[in-house]
């Protein structure tokens, strides 16, 4: 996307041609490795971090609203410490603008600065082009205010804002590449690289889970593949996508990102691994609301890189940073002690099935018992994919274990994230929005 263009040569491209002109030289850098070059490379990752990142979650936890001081500085704590985030950033190497720019996208829409969100998801998406899976509820949210404002009055007027505001800034990142059309059509082809297929590699996403007992990609044609994953992800997305456009509140925006990001990556077309990470920062967001299922979810994120952490050689980072996240976790919000449905935010759902079902009353023993099952599944299996070596004929075994028990509690998640959602009334007492 542009903005990663307008990245390279500001302000790490100047320095790095300084230092060693090789790192970047034309077509013969690439593939280019060496010790003091990793080094480098790490370091704008971390200068990033400390410039977009780190910044963003201690302003937004520290701006949380009805959370004690401590409260507020367990959850930066616990989103700092992410293993997810930590082992992909600095181990696999990626740059974390573009999540950093979505949260300070969230931030400037929790003081009701519209048009600077705007701007900066806009940055965000043109950063790279995964941000669409929080576009929906950046849509929903802010058309659901202006609704609200009424679209005869100041919802009018906002609606119109917001538009100028997300064409200049689209006009801005894509002027470099306004005077040749086929540099357009270039960049759009590598954004959407549909000839690649329907998924690849062992991504913990319902194609390839089924492709355990069907053969997706040998049964259905390309196109239709495209059609199906692409029905399959608006009909998941639907419920909480017309839930926030009628009822916007910052809660259930929240939640709507959520929520959206799982549905993209459960669903949609040519998933990555690290694609979860879209779906774990914003979980990471409401981990003061409910603890104990946002530290299941980041804990079952981690363990879903597990393959391509394996691949860069990062087991001994994976092994010490995942329980010590789970340890800061337990010691900051005494997760296992807030298991009712209240703490779970599913008191409303569980009124409405106490007529139906039995067990209500000893609800927070049973998940409580489930956590401790999926943690130890997941240290099973991360062991047995580390010492144990798989059978001659089914060579791929232990990853795409671990792709499908991921995704097993993947499609749980979304199930009990829109339920949240859908049964929210708190919203509905919230003030009118101004």
């Amino acid at each position: 996307l542009p903005l990663p263009l307008v990245q390279s040569p500001s302000p790490a491209l100047p320095d790095a041609k300084f230092i060693n002109p090789d790192w970047v030289a034309l077509h013969t850098s690439r593939g280019y490795e060496s010790q003091p070059h990793k080094l480098f490379m790490r370091t704008t990752v971390f200068v990033a971090d400390l410039l977009v990142y780190i910044p963003a979650v201690i302003l937004y936890c520290f701006s949380l609203k009805e959370t004690s001081a401590k409260k507020k500085v367990s959850s930066a704590l616990c989103i700092l410490l992410y293993p997810g985030l930590i082992l992909i950033d600095h181990g696999h190497f990626q740059y974390p603008l573009s999540l950093g720019l979505a949260l300070w996208a969230v931030l400037c829409l929790s003081h009701d600065w519209d048009l600077l969100g705007s701007v900066a998801f806009c940055l965000a998406l043109n950063y790279k082009q995964m941000e669409l899976y929080h576009s929906l509820p950046f849509f929903c949210y802010l058309l659901g205010k202006c609704f609200k404002k009424g679209l005869k009055g100041k919802g009018l007027v906002l609606l119109a804002k917001l538009a100028g505001t997300v064409l200049v800034s689209f006009a801005a990142c894509w002027l470099p590449f306004g005077t040749d059309v086929e540099q357009i059509m270039q960049v759009l082809r590598r954004l959407f690289p549909i000839d690649r297929g329907l998924f690849e590699d062992k991504v913990a996403n319902i194609w390839c889970s089924l492709s355990v007992l069907i053969k997706i990609k040998n049964v259905i044609s390309p196109r239709t593949q495209l059609k199906l994953s692409f029905a399959v992800t608006f009909l998941s997305l639907l419920p909480a996508c017309i839930k926030l456009t009628v009822q916007p509140s910052l809660r259930g925006f929240k939640f709507a990102l959520v929520s959206c990001a799982l549905s993209f990556f459960l669903f949609s077309f040519q998933v990555h691994e690290k694609s979860i990470l879209l779906v774990s920062v914003p979980v990471c967001l409401i981990i003061n609301e409910i603890p104990f299922m946002a530290t299941w979810f980041l804990l079952v994120s981690t363990f879903s890189l597990l393959p391509l952490l394996l691949k860069d050689e990062l087991l001994l980072p994976y092994a010490v940073t995942t329980p010590a996240f789970l340890a800061v976790c337990l010691a900051s919000f005494s997760i296992l002690e807030k298991t009712s449905a209240e703490d779970l935010q599913l008191k409303a759902f569980s009124l409405s099935l106490k007529g139906y079902v039995s067990w209500v009353k000893s609800f927070p023993r049973i998940v409580r018992s489930l956590f401790l099952l999926s943690v130890a599944l997941m240290g099973a299996l991360s062991v047995l994919s580390v010492a144990a070596p798989p059978p001659q004929r089914l060579p791929d075994l232990f990853p795409l274990a671990v792709a499908v028990v991921s995704c097993l509690h993947f499609l749980l998640f979304l199930l009990y994230f829109n339920v949240v959602m859908l049964w929210d009334s708190k919203s509905r007492g919230q003030k009118k929005i101004s």
